[in-house]
């Protein structure tokens, strides 16, 4: 293989991938390029000395006629050899004579210097337009064909080895010609040979990358062989020649999930969606909706809300009550309580209505005798000054109620309880409530955290405590994060006694919660118990955990601060002494490791 390129062979050895191949491939197709260029400005410089071309015109000339080659560099002996294995008629031949002839007779006219350099120039126009033109062209010489037929032929005959022989004596004459690769491939996946079938598939593909199926199917060949990377990059090679396929850029941002690169999948997903045709609303909804949860998963919540927001502005007309979920669910997230109502109201059928109550006949004579009292009051002002009759002294509150119609589902009616208590309108929640305890705990347990969350967000702790209570007293949402809102709740209405359960029960379940340990630490304190206080403070990591976890030696030291300012406070000046002396040792054995790293 001594004459094909240096990075073929190493492609081909399998020390380099194809990715890197084909890199290499372009960098030297650069260099040459360059080389090119510099000797066409030589030539440029040259066309003032017409005697030099003249003498190395005759010499290519006199070089060519004995050699004995034809254009394609190809041994004329050689080409009359296969042309007969293939039985090529006479009347092809004489037709190749009487063009050999016309050649030999244009040579002998002996061109100038300036005709040869604007021969040269339009040569390379033609062949730099060759290489821009998107349509498939074989580089395979004439002269090769034959022998790529013979090749064929052999390998259709079983005898493979001659076949192989073949190719090689092609690739090594026109390196460019995708036709002996894609022979080869198919030779070795033939003989079983997957991994050299594919090797030489892609490098087919390469010397003809407009061929889109032959990439996908060089991707599947890839998953085959779990080369996701490659599959995505042959999948990009058919996407390059073929941009609006919705299938080659799913099955690509699938590729792009599984290799963990979220942006280039959802880049992907957001293509696919701008080539669906509006008629195809059922599958923009569907994928609208994998990718604002995939986005929520990210923690790309504005992306997720541009997703479902376009989502609903196109096809309003198939809003589902899960894409409503979603849409809630993002805006309440990112704290856009008004708008969640918004899509909630627009798309389900829940009527907020607002009601003014209908004033007494008491309160009308009030408001009557007030107005003409303002009315005497305003006459004793001067001409020049005017102001506007008072009207009611007490205006009317106005009342919101709320109608759910049968069929919305519990999760969209609690997102609605959330907004409404963000958004301070407490009238409707009593009736929705209701609703909400009627439900089983073990159940519907998360959905009594948001609407408790969402009270003592709002300050309504009374509200929140019943809803909490039920939570603690469940087997499933009997955990830490459960109790501690509880503590929480518990020790903003004044129940401190309570409230110290409570937090003893979350140090029992999460004993390494810090701030746990602090509040119930303080709380026992304030209710008399100053041993039970210093318990709460007693150290949670061992040695060789503090050693080894630079995090826990910083909670550590936090947990050994509080202890040692309670002690200080209750005159314990021992303990006082020795809590501070472990934290210097602490800090020292950190300052010590800090050093070495450094």
């Amino acid at each position: 293989m001594s004459g094909f390129s240096p990075e073929l062979i190493e492609y081909l050895e399998g020390k380099i991938s194809f990715e890197e191949f084909e890199q290499r491939r372009e960098e030297r197709k650069s260099r040459e390029k360059e080389g090119e260029n510099a000797s066409a400005e030589e030539n440029e410089d040259d066309v003032e000395a017409p005697s030099s071309s003249r003498k190395a015109s005759g010499k290519s000339q006199s070089r060519d006629e004995t050699d004995g080659e034809t254009a394609d560099g190809v041994s004329k002996s050689v080409h009359r050899v296969f042309a007969s294995m293939l039985g090529e008629n006479e009347e092809e031949e004489d037709d190749e004579e009487e063009e050999e002839e016309e050649e030999e007779e244009e040579t002998t006219e002996q061109p100038t210097a300036g005709d040869v350099f604007v021969l040269e120039m339009v040569l390379n126009r033609e062949t730099k337009k060759m290489m821009k033109e998107k349509r498939p062209r074989s580089k395979l010489p004439r002269a090769l064909r034959g022998l790529m037929g013979e090749a064929n032929i052999r390998f259709a005959r079983g005898e493979r080895e001659e076949a192989i022989l073949m190719c090689m004596e092609i690739i090594r004459q026109a390196p460019l010609a995708h036709e002996p690769f894609s022979t080869l491939a198919m030779i070795y996946e033939d003989q079983g040979d997957m991994e050299k079938s594919l090797q030489f598939g892609l490098i087919a593909a390469h010397l003809n990358p407009s061929n889109t199926e032959e990439w996908v199917r060089l991707a599947e060949m890839s998953l085959e062989q779990d080369n996701i990377k490659q599959a995505v990059f042959c999948y990009t090679k058919a996407l390059k020649y073929d941009p609006t396929n919705v299938r080659y850029l799913w099955e690509r941002s699938s590729l792009y999930e599984q290799l963990g690169e979220h942006k280039m999948a959802m880049d992907g997903y957001r293509r696919i969606l701008n080539l669906l045709a509006p008629s195809d609303g059922e599958r923009f909804m569907q994928l609208a909706r994998d990718m604002a949860k995939s986005y929520y998963e990210a923690n790309d919540v504005t992306s997720a809300i541009e997703i479902v927001e376009e989502a609903f502005t196109k096809h309003q007309s198939l809003v589902s009550m899960e894409d409503v979920n979603i849409a809630a669910e993002l805006y309440i997230s990112s704290k856009q309580y008004d708008k969640a109502l918004a899509v909630i109201t627009d798309f389900t059928g829940i009527v907020l209505e607002k009601k003014v109550p209908e004033k007494s006949a008491t309160e009308e004579k009030k408001d009557t005798g007030a107005v003409v009292e303002t009315q005497e009051s305003q006459e004793a002002v001067t001409d020049d000054q005017s102001h506007p009759v008072a009207e009611s002294s007490a205006p009317a509150v106005e009342k919101v109620s709320c109608c759910i119609p049968e069929g919305v589902p519990i999760d969209i009616t609690v997102k609605l309880m959330v907004c409404l208590i963000h958004l301070n309108i407490l009238e409707p929640l009593s009736p929705l409530l209701t609703t909400l305890v009627e439900q089983n705990p073990e159940e519907m347990g998360d959905l009594y955290l948001d609407v408790a969350e969402a009270f003592l967000d709002v300050g309504e702790y009374n509200s929140a405590l019943p809803l909490l209570s039920s939570l603690v007293c469940s087997e499933r949402y009997n955990l830490a994060v459960v109790w501690l809102r509880h503590a929480e709740c518990l020790k903003a209405l004044g129940h401190m006694e309570r409230a110290a359960e409570s937090y003893a029960k979350v140090v029992d379940l999460a004993p390494l919660h810090l701030d746990a340990r602090i509040s119930l630490s303080t709380l026992q304190q304030q209710l008399g118990r100053p041993e039970k206080a210093l318990e709460a403070l007693e150290p949670m990591y061992d040695p060789d955990t503090l050693a080894q976890d630079a995090n826990a030696a910083q909670q550590e030291l936090k947990l050994l601060l509080h202890r040692s300012t309670l002690l200080y406070s209750q005159g314990k000046m021992y303990g006082y002494i020795d809590t501070l002396l472990t934290m210097l040792a602490m800090l020292l054995k950190q300052f010590l490791l800090f050093s070495q790293v450094f």
